[in-house]
């Protein structure tokens, strides 16, 4: 996400007024998880994951029946120190926007659970706008 400094916050508030910064806690393990069982068919771009949507045979591509490959920046130790990485640079970056009081966090490991308070929050934050339409004179 942007900002991942203190220095890009700062700046971004010299462009715009920010009233609310969402974090999604989302536990390293979960992260690294997801991102290390990523393989790729590099001639398509197809995705497989092997958790969740996995290939037919561990892989072999679909639909070519070409190797899979895992890109570098999924590789268990790459990852470990990208979120290691991550994890220093927002720490500082969180405590700006929660010191404002503009941070609001949702905690979770599954889209489908975080998603439903998110958009609960956003729905506080945001004008309806079927309502403002209906509200609107043709």
């Amino acid at each position: 996400g942007f900002p991942r400094t203190v220095a890009q916050a700062e700046a971004l508030d010299k462009e715009c007024q920010i009233d609310t910064v969402i974090d999604l806690d989302v536990p390293f393990e979960t992260i690294k998880c997801r991102l290390t069982a990523r393989w790729i068919h590099p001639a398509s771009g197809r995705v497989y994951n092997l958790e969740f949507s996995p290939p037919k045979v561990q892989g072999i591509d679909d639909i070519t029946g070409e190797p899979l490959v895992q890109r570098d920046d999924d590789k268990p130790e790459t990852v470990t120190k990208r979120l290691q990485a991550y994890d220093a640079q927002t720490k500082p970056v969180l405590e700006y926007y929660r010191e404002k009081g503009l941070l609001k966090s949702f905690s979770g490991t599954e889209t489908n659970k975080i998603w439903p308070h998110i958009y609960a929050f956003l729905q506080t934050k945001l004008p309806d706008m079927s309502q403002k339409d209906a509200a609107t004179p043709r």
